[in-house]
């Protein structure tokens, strides 16, 4: 039996509800904070710009041990992804492990150098400090807005024109009649761009930087998670700490791989029609495939085959009353400027010399498992590990994180092992696969199940894989598979 620890959870979205549920049920005792009046994270509702979906198919998006509705489309809208973490929450209780409407002003070391962390908080008027044994930061990757300014805005809007974060577009009525232009094409760019060209927008102008290989949810008929999610894809990438055997096979059968991802590339080209919209990447998909690579939204190349939706290499150089200057030189009509550009990955409240240890100077992170860093103990992140299977990801590192607290892994590591593993994955982001560095070199895409392995053979995990091992190799994750291991009569609790 270890002893039990008071954990602060912070943030109470798909990551913290799934922290809160794997420490509270070691026996610690949990206090979780959440800035916003509820649950959801980014699928809280007034966070959720409208028609808003998954990227991951529901059987991909969802606890081990809580499947989606029956009745839930392949893809579920924000709204059902919402109650979805609701339902999961009641289940096992954990709106009573939460104060909500409480943000986390800062996080400072114990004074004296005792073991812990003081948070500061703050919910309405009230301001507070409490001490805690550890923190788990469960923010993940879309906390904070990334706000963007150019020149002339403030006379664009002072003459009506409207300028707003991708987050804070909840109607599509404030589309109805205006020229609109929106900046940046990721997953949320073009699902608010076919939303406002289908909600009665003058004109849509999708302006980006550059072009990038998008899936659709079905390539040439097939559901792409029966493509993109196995082990057989998987080992097609140049992953990390590949052995002489497995460069040798990698070697042998480089013809093959290569024939394989241009004949996927043709694929989506003449699905998509992408010369015809000149949207064709210069760079091969197998080189950029991560976190990064966007899903397409439905109806996005129908309505620019309509003319509805006119894409724009470049990017937003300024504004004037009424239209804006790309840095391409052209002008194009704008009276609502909607600003896809993502979100600033980081720990504002933490204290910065614990920010100089844990982010090297070219904004990679330095963690170990995608979640713990060796020089700043008694703390640990779940969601930072980006995937396309996030509520898969956060469960299993939560997981591993209450393991790793109480020194119960199988493997637990040492200083000296966990500051070696990072060197090598820095160098294998930064030398042989840079397309890892997105997010901070936080992705674990598209080597889901290499990292999957990893953290259940740290947590002495026997058996994980399905039985079938053709299933196991060409099948995409099983959330049942992995909830064997952890439905299991929990090895220890705390008390």
């Amino acid at each position: 039996m270890v002893n039990r620890k008071k954990v602060a959870v912070i943030g109470g979205g798909v990551s913290g509800l799934a922290a809160a549920k794997a420490f509270d049920e070691k026996g610690h005792r949990v206090c979780g904070f959440e800035r916003s009046h509820d649950f959801g994270g980014v699928w809280e509702l007034s966070r959720s710009y409208p028609d808003v979906q998954t990227q991951s198919p529901k059987d991909l998006y969802c606890y081990t041990d809580h499947p989606m509705p029956a009745e839930y489309p392949e893809w579920p809208k924000g709204p059902q992804v919402h109650a979805y973490l609701h339902s999961y929450a009641n289940k096992h209780r954990l709106a009573r492990l939460f104060k909500l409407n409480t943000e986390v002003l800062s996080m400072d070391r114990r004074a004296n150098g005792t073991a812990g962390w003081t948070l500061t908080l703050r919910s309405g008027a009230n301001e507070w400090t409490e001490d805690f044994d550890f923190v788990a930061i469960c923010t993940g990757q879309f906390s904070e807005k990334n706000i963007l300014s150019h020149p002339g805005q403030e006379a664009f809007e002072e003459t009506g024109g409207v300028v707003l974060h991708s987050s804070d577009y909840t109607d599509p009525a404030m589309c109805e009649g205006k020229h609109v232009v929106v900046l940046g094409a990721s997953k949320s760019g073009t699902d608010i761009a076919v939303n406002a060209a289908r909600n009665g927008a003058k004109s849509v102008h999708l302006v980006y930087r550059e072009n990038v290989w998008r899936v659709p949810y079905f390539v040439g008929g097939i559901n792409f998670k029966k493509l993109l999610y196995m082990r057989a894809q998987e080992m097609q990438f140049n992953g990390w700490s590949r052995g002489p055997a497995a460069r040798l096979v990698a070697a042998i059968t480089k013809p093959l791989v290569w024939a394989n991802f241009r004949g996927l590339e043709t694929l989506l080209k003449l699905q998509l029609g992408l010369k015809k919209h000149n949207m064709v990447p210069n760079s091969p998909i197998e080189k950029n495939a991560s976190c990064s690579l966007p899903i397409v939204t439905p109806g996005l190349f129908e309505e620019m085959n309509a003319g509805r939706i006119k894409p724009v290499i470049g990017s937003i150089d300024s504004y004037k009353p009424g239209e804006v200057k790309l840095t391409t030189g052209d002008t194009i009509p704008c009276d609502l400027s909607i600003l896809a550009v993502g979100w600033k990955l980081g720990i504002p409240y933490l204290a910065q010399e614990y920010r100089n240890k844990l982010i090297e100077d070219d904004g990679q992170y330095r963690v170990y498992r995608l979640s713990v860093n060796p020089d700043l103990p008694d703390m640990g992140f779940v969601g930072f590990n980006s995937s396309f299977c996030t509520v898969l990801s956060a469960e299993l590192i939560a997981n591993w994180l209450v393991r790793y607290m109480d020194g119960q892994l199988d493997r637990q590591p040492s200083q000296a092992k966990m500051n070696a593993n990072i060197d090598q994955m820095l160098h294998w982001r930064r030398r042989e696969r840079p397309a890892a560095q997105v997010y901070g070199g936080l992705c674990s895409a598209p080597f889901h199940f290499r990292h999957f392995d990893e953290l259940m053979q740290d947590m002495g995990a026997k058996t994980w894989k399905r039985s079938n091992p053709i299933a196991e190799t060409f099948a995409p994750p099983s959330a049942a598979a992995y909830a064997r291991f952890l439905a299991t009569t929990p090895p220890y609790r705390a008390g």
